[in-house]
This record gives C-alpha cells, structure tokens and sequence, in this order.
C-alpha cells in the first residue's frame, strides 16, 4: 500500500467500524461534578462531541466504587453512578441509547447513536450478595471486574497480598451465576491465582476491559504471555487500557523512585477533594502531566497503545485484543488525552500492515462476539440446555 492511501483508507475502515470502547470512569464525573456528557470539555477525556470525532460507537461506563467503601454503601454508591448515567441517556436520545445486548449496540450504531453500557468495577459492590447482583443485572449492567485494588470476601486482587489464593467458594458461585445471567467476567484487577480459577469456572468467555501485557510493562495488573494465551483458548478478549504506568516500563519505574515524593502528592490530592473522587482523578492527570513537563517523570507515546496491541495480536492472534481506554480514570500518554484521538489506532495498525478484517475485530468486532457468546451461553444455561 502506498504511504498517501493508508490516511485516507484508515479513516474509510473508521468510519464503518463499530469502535468499542469497554471502560471509561467517566460516571464520576457526573455524580460528583454534574458533568453534562453533551458539553465539550477540555479537562475530561469522554464527552458526546469527542466521541463523535473518535468515531466511537459503543462504550462501557464503570461504575466503580473506592476500596475504602464497604457494604450496603458500596451497593449504594455504584447504583449512584448507574442513576447517573441514566440520567445522561434521559437528557441526551438522539445522541445515546442504552445498550443491554450485543444486538442492541448493533441497532444504536444503524441508528446513528453511540451505544451506552454499564459495568461495575469492584465485587465488593454486590456486598456478598448474589440477590444485588442480579439486581445490577436487571438495571443494566453487563459486566463485572471481580476486584479493584484490594480483595474482596471472595477474590483476590493482583495490587493486595492474597487473602485467598484466588476465588473462595462463594467466588465461583458469582462466576456460575454472572454465567447464567448472561454478564460478562472482566479479570482486570484479579490476581493471577484468580485469573486461573476463573478460567476454570466460566462457561463463557471472559474479558479484560482494561489491561496490558506484562512482557512489555511488568505491572502486576498486566497480563503474562501465558495469561493471554489462556484466555484466548477460552475464546476471550483482551482490551489494551491507555494508563501511562501500565504502557510504559520507563514511566512506571520511574513513579517507584519517585515514591516518597509520587504517593504522598497523590495522598494530598485525596485528602483535598474528599469523597469527589472526578477530581481526585483530574488532579492526578494534572500532576503527572506537570511531572512530565518538569521531567520528572518519562513523556509516554500514545503509540506505546499499538505495541501493546501489537504484543497480544502476535502472540494469539487479532480475534483476541481489543481496546478498554481507562478515560477520567487513569494518567493518558501524550497524544491519546481523549476519546477524539481513537482514529490514530486504526491509522497506525494500517501502517503496521495489519489487514482490514484484523483491525475491525480489534476496533469492536471482538467485544460484539464474546458479548453474543455469553449471551448465548446464558440462554442455554437458563433453559438447561447446559
């Protein structure tokens, strides 16, 4: 292909893809900030003019709830962030439509919408509750990332010393029920003990929404080679995430020396905003943007993305990547500060030779077919047919 084509193709490939988007944090905004997603904002990363210009079809809001809040008020809260985000479908039907099925994101994108779903991230939300579960179900939300950065009753967490050396048995009931229901299992955040306990419980595919490779990046949130060849035999999906520190060896080492100067400076955000966790997340982009320009800390190229992408489509093939961006929820890399900036993937996979059935799985395609297996998987369950 001659080096003037691959722009003009990469935007035509674009265009007529679904782009799937499987986390952004941007809930947060609208709980604690009243962020109204139709009004083009330069601070946040997710917003309808941006999506619009990324050509992004399809996104999974995260619902996710802090560590620190336990209980019926960790229910309470991720069901805050899911009234939000109807409330942004209420205010917004000509740009939004709520999605529950892969069909249904497939209906929004013939009718010029992007498609809204919801995930919860953090177990600990369901206060041990297979009834509240299903209750998130019933709302909405299509999936669920089994931990956040501690453990919960049920799962270990791969940033917590294990309590449990992966699922307990009430764990694998939550798999076997997310299973019936038809939700999806996202193992970012789980430890890897987890991450194989869960392979062997689902009866479907399971995902990481926001994950990178740890051959590249060695950040116990990444995945291994072998974890990726693993969820790939089970027909799974793993979706490239876009923080810096799980990107960059070099940025990631560099907040470790920095420590005794990075956690405090965090810490101090934290203790400024309170319970506002938008702005905590704002000011945690700010500052990391500002120690980049100070050079204290290592500028990461948003092509650092494709690499990663680049790493798992080689090693298990294009049918098992995707793309799960961490918007208003982590630290973006130079180049990719919002969600307008998507097109650059697909230009640069082109240019790397990808062919154009490779790149429309990886944009979406991927997320559509394991959403259709677990649903599938679901109805059989249901009907006892499994």
């Amino acid at each position: 292909m001659h080096a003037d084509d691959i722009p003009s193709r990469a935007r035509r490939i674009h265009t007529t893809s679904i782009v799937f988007d499987t986390h952004a944090d941007t809930p947060q905004r609208f709980l604690f900030d009243q962020f109204d997603l139709a009004r083009r904002d330069a601070e946040g990363g997710v917003d309808i003019p941006r999506l619009r210009e990324g050509g992004v079809g399809a996104i999974f809001f995260a619902l996710w709830v802090p560590v620190h809040i336990m209980g019926s008020k960790a229910t309470r809260r991720a069901l805050d962030l899911l009234d939000s985000v109807h409330e942004q479908l209420r205010r917004h039907p000509d740009d939004l439509s709520l999605a529950t099925c892969s069909d249904e994101v497939r209906a929004a994108r013939a009718q010029g919408k992007i498609a809204v779903l919801m995930g919860v991230e953090g177990g600990h939300a369901i206060d041990n509750n297979l009834d509240v579960l299903g209750n998130f179900f019933a709302r909405g939300v299509r999936y669920m990332t089994l931990t956040h950065n501690a453990p919960t009753d049920w799962a270990d967490s791969s940033n917590h010393s294990p309590r449990h050396k992966g699922l307990t048995e009430f764990g694998r009931k939550v798999i076997r029920e997310m299973n019936r229901l038809g939700m999806l299992v996202d193992i970012s955040h789980v430890s890897d003990e987890t991450f194989y306990d869960v392979l062997e419980v689902s009866r479907a595919p399971v995902i990481a929404s926001h994950s990178c490779c740890r051959s590249i990046c060695n950040a116990p949130r990444n995945l291994t080679d072998d974890m990726i060849e693993a969820l790939a035999v089970r027909h799974g999906v793993i979706h490239i995430t876009f923080h810096n520190a799980f990107l960059s060896q070099k940025y990631a080492d560099a907040t470790q020396s920095l420590a005794s100067e990075w956690i405090p400076s965090l810490a101090a955000i934290g203790e400024k905003y309170g319970e506002n966790e938008a702005r905590k997340l704002a000011e945690g982009q700010r500052l990391s943007d500002d120690w980049i320009h100070a050079g204290k800390l290592p500028q990461v190229s948003w092509r650092k993305i494709v690499d990663h992408v680049d790493h798992a489509a080689r090693l298990v093939g294009a049918a098992h990547v995707g793309l799960g961006s961490d918007f208003d929820g982590a630290f973006m890399p130079e180049g990719m500060a919002n969600a307008s900036n998507f097109p650059k993937i697909t230009e640069s996979l082109l240019q790397r030779g990808y062919p154009e059935s490779d790149i429309r799985q990886i944009l979406g395609e991927n997320t559509l077919r394991v959403m259709a297996e677990t649903e599938r998987i679901a109805r059989e369950l249901q009907t006892g047919k499994l």
